[in-house]
Formats: structure tokens, C-alpha cells, sequence
């Protein structure tokens, strides 16, 4: 009896919340760098680190926020040509709304933006089970 694929995408919801949170850093490193500095100015440092990080957002957006990982019976598969047997998987980390894989061999791999992080590592690991039942 064989499972159905399963498709894991990156949320895009989450891909903008997170770049909303890595500007909100990105700014406040900026004001803090100019006002070390002493630049009168500390206010263009949030200039930038906005534009910075949203020139990087819109110009990531459509190949990160659509990435789609396909977990099968014996293998993921992922963006870029990715494939991952299920048994050389040696852990799955969480890194905010990511998950990691890393291989037995060392590789690391990344499921980026991932609204449901905890279902996506807990449905990888049941994948693993049966492969070794």
C-alpha cells in the first residue's frame, strides 16, 4: 500500500513576516552603528536597513516564497534538484520557521518559511519510521 506525495511550500505569509522582523533588526543595527559613530543622522540608519532588506525581499520572493519540497516514500525532494533519501537523514533542526536537515554524510539542507514548522518535521519523521519498519 503506497502513500500519496506529500507537498510542503514555503508560505508566503511567513516569508514577509520574517523579512518584516529581519528589517525591524536590520534598522535598529543601522541607528546603533551611526549613533556609535557619532553621526547627528542616526536615522538614515533605518533608511537603509528598510531598503536593504526590501530590495533583498522582492528580489528573493519569487524563487524563495514559492519553493515546494516533496516528501515521498523513500525520498524528499526539493528545489534546485534536491533529493534526499529518507535514510540518510540524520537529524531535523527547527531555525525559526525552517526546518534543517542534515544528512549522515554532513549535508545540510534548508525548508524555508514553513507556517507549519512542527507538522513538517513530525510528518518527515513518520516518512522515516516506516522506511525502517
Amino acid at each position: 500500500m503506497s502513500d500519496a506525495p506529500i507537498t510542503f511550500r514555503a508560505d508566503k505569509a511567513t516569508y514577509w513576516r520574517e523579512h518584516a522582523w529581519i528589517a525591524a533588526a536590520a534598522m535598529a543595527i543601522g541607528m546603533a552603528v551611526l549613533w556609535f559613530m557619532g553621526n547627528p543622522h542616526i536615522w538614515t540608519g533605518a533608511v537603509g536597513g528598510l531598503f536593504a532588506i526590501g530590495v533583498r525581499a522582492f528580489y528573493l520572493a519569487s524563487d524563495e516564497a514559492t519553493a515546494e519540497w516533496v516528501l515521498g516514500e523513500e525520498t524528499i525532494s526539493g528545489p534546485q534538484g534536491r533529493s534526499i533519501p529518507l535514510d540518510q537523514i540524520d537529524q531535523l533542526k527547527s531555525l525559526g520557521s525552517a526546518v534543517q536537515i542534515i544528512t549522515k554524510s554532513g549535508d545540510k539542507h534548508l525548508m524555508k518559511y514553513m507556517a507549519n514548522r512542527p507538522d513538517v518535521v513530525a510528518r518527515i519523521e513518520a516518512a522515516m519510521a516506516r522506511g525502517r519498519a
